[in-house]
């Protein structure tokens, strides 16, 4: 039993980077990372989930649902940040927790990451589908039902059902062709994910500064709707909720921390890319969420579109901006899908580095210097996720494992302090132990809130990675099996 707690050392961690001979190749400085995180917060979040989250819960004080989930993961980016500089390889929460919690902790975050990642990306993939559909539509072009919807749907009363459709064929393209080009090397999926990210900002830019004119102050109030009696309506438990709801814009920025080992400068240039990108996407979000629901009275924001709504609502002075802002979505999710597909396939390299998984998935290809085996594995079974799941039980998927990898990030933090005080730290988190504290508490919070089906497939996953380990990962294990 004593196998399960076995913690990596720093000094095999750093040891471990510094060998070359089959090292990811080193390409990216501050400003990419900090555009990679941008290009994976600025997404699904700020496109679709402002308004939806600002009619049903908190009205214009979705504003300050924003900065309150801001906050929250400012503790756990924080975390990440002392984090990577000080363990600079592959493996994001799953190499931190190897080094402070043990080998077990270690497998239940790196299975846990599969949720945030792989299932990330197909969620994005059916929102990247959905715009694609729409900005089609409106120049004429109609694609047929049945090869762009889930051929399944969920509902909470009823439960499984079909919806007659046969793939979502666009989600699946689009997945297939990230993986192709993450395949091709990590520089090269950088300059397009700064392209695209440029383009993204630009849009929300454009939104923020024509739209600023079409506001009608009295749309902002009252800015905190009073409750309607029941928790999560409006008033200031409306505000909580809606932190809760629009965390999943957020999800993203920790997938810089999995390029550690891709860094020219890790120590310096993690924690510039993790809370750089923070900051940039919070200032964006609030602007964007200030001018649509001036525009807009919240209300009428329940929809898949609300920033195109808002555009219609200004009037033809604005309508020049309808395909710029679809564009723009399609962009912006176009990365988030780049972020999330190139940081999974580094969880499981770092993972069969440890003997925790087959050999294979530590292969780096021989001329591009990518994890190519897990990119393609990775990109397969999203493609079939996002080819056939509604979105709804992805995006849930995706925030429970999310919040689950930032409380053990965060509960790491206080135990590496303790176990390792005097470990060379390029960055620290401030104000230990109450920082990570207040970490693991807002997310499990977090947590707390999701729908009960939420955690009873979190339970089915973890039972399935339990068995993996024991009945592959322990009996490999580098670290618990030194005779090996």
């Amino acid at each position: 039993m004593a196998s399960l707690w076995v913690t990596k050392p720093l000094r095999v961690l750093l040891q471990e980077n510094l060998d070359e001979t089959h090292a990811l190749k080193r390409v990216l400085g501050p400003l990419n990372l900090t555009m990679l995180g941008v290009g994976g917060i600025i997404g699904a979040g700020i496109f679709v989930l402002t308004g939806q989250a600002a009619a049903q819960y908190a009205g214009p004080g979705i504003v300050l649902s924003f900065i309150f989930s801001a906050i929250a993961c400012a503790f756990a980016g924080l975390c990440y940040a002392e984090f990577a500089s000080m363990i600079p390889v592959a493996g994001s929460a799953y190499t931190y927790a190897y080094a402070t919690m043990g080998e077990f902790c270690a497998w239940i975050i790196g299975w846990d990451l599969v949720l945030e990642y792989l299932f990330g990306a197909s969620t994005v993939a059916v929102g990247w589908s959905g715009y694609v559909v729409s900005f089609l539509r409106d120049w004429g072009v109609h694609l047929p039902a049945a090869l762009t919807n889930s051929p399944l749907i969920y509902d909470v009363k009823t439960g499984w059902q079909t919806s007659g459709a046969i793939i979502n064929l666009p989600a699946v393209l689009i997945i297939a062709a990230i993986t192709a080009l993450l395949v091709v090397g990590i520089k090269e999926s950088s300059k397009f994910n700064d392209a695209i990210v440029i383009t993204k900002v630009c849009v929300v830019l454009l939104f923020i500064a024509f739209g600023f004119k079409f506001i009608h102050p009295e749309n902002w109030h009252p800015f905190i709707p009073p409750n309607d009696g029941t928790f999560g309506h409006y008033g200031w438990s409306g505000v909580l909720r809606g932190a809760g709801v629009i965390f999943f814009a957020y999800i993203g920025f920790d997938a810089i921390s999995t390029t550690a080992q891709e860094a020219k400068n890790p120590q310096r240039d993690m924690p510039i890319g993790i809370l750089g990108s923070l900051a940039v996407c919070t200032v964006l979000y609030v602007l964007v969420a200030l001018v649509l629901t001036g525009i807009v009275k919240y209300d009428k924001l329940l929809v898949p579109d609300p920033m195109a709504v808002g555009v219609d609502t200004a009037g033809p002075g604005l309508f020049w901006l309808r395909p710029i802002i679809k564009l723009g979505a399609v962009a912006g999710l176009s990365s988030v899908i780049l972020v999330m597909l190139m940081g999974q396939p580094r969880v499981f390299y770092a993972m069969a580095k440890d003997g925790l998984l087959p050999k294979g998935f530590a292969s780096i290809h021989p001329r591009f210097r990518t994890p190519h085996v897990t990119t393609i594995l990775t990109g397969s079974v999203a493609a079939a996720f996002a080819g056939f799941f509604p979105i709804g039980i992805l995006g849930e998927m995706v925030s429970i494992g999310t919040l689950l990898a930032f409380a053990i990030v965060c509960a790491g933090i206080i135990i590496l302090r303790r176990t390792h005080p005097d470990a060379h730290r390029p960055f620290r988190t401030p104000l230990v132990p109450w920082v990570p504290a207040l970490g693991v508490a807002t997310a499990l919070i977090q947590m707390a809130g999701l729908p009960l089906g939420t955690w009873l497939r979190l339970i089915v996953w973890m039972a399935i990675g339990f068995c993996i380990y024991f009945g592959y990962g322990r009996h490999h294990s580098k670290l618990g099996n030194p005779t090996r």
